[in-house]
């Protein structure tokens, strides 16, 4: 059965909006979870993981401090529940980000502050070529998930921002 969309003048099925959704889908969510996916190979190929977890349990310091979690809005954080994140109770460190885990950052989708800062000491130990590589690719990332963020927000009207 077809019907119209917004006083559209050619009707639409059901079937042609399930193959808008899947369009989408494909260019938009599992291009997401690519780039994020590119960027942590990245990150762990060129010892950038490495570095902040021995940076963290020896020298006990952790960017990742408390605070960093008041950057992130409702609508990151819902692209967060979409992709299946559950949502710690109570903070693993008290004085480390909310959303810092056992394992590191249980976020998914993480805010541009959490994907583009690199420390001094992992700026020392990766060569300019690795480097320029990361944030390369690290936007990519920032990229699709700003556009995806902007396409929610102005879809559901949000207008607050931390």
């Amino acid at each position: 059965m077809a019907h119209y969309r917004n006083n559209c003048p050619s009707p639409i099925t059901i079937v042609d909006t399930l193959k808008q959704a899947h369009h989408l889908h494909k260019s938009w969510g599992k291009k997401l979870k690519q780039n994020i996916t590119a960027t942590q190979h990245a990150m762990r190929t060129f010892g950038v993981l490495k570095i902040c977890k021995q940076c963290d349990e020896k020298e006990g310091g952790s960017c990742c401090g408390q605070g960093i979690e008041l950057k992130y809005n409702a609508v990151l954080l819902l692209i967060n529940l979409i992709l299946g994140v559950s949502f710690p109770k109570k903070n693993y460190s008290p004085n480390s980000c909310f959303f810092l885990g056992k394992k590191g950052c249980v976020l998914i989708a993480r805010h541009v502050l959490c994907v583009n800062y690199l420390c001094s000491q992992i700026k020392r130990k990766l060569t300019t070529d690795e480097l320029i590589q990361l944030q390369n690719i690290a936007g990519e990332e920032l990229y699709t998930a700003f556009k995806l963020h902007e396409a929610i927000k102005n879809f559901i009207g949000y207008n607050h921002e931390p």
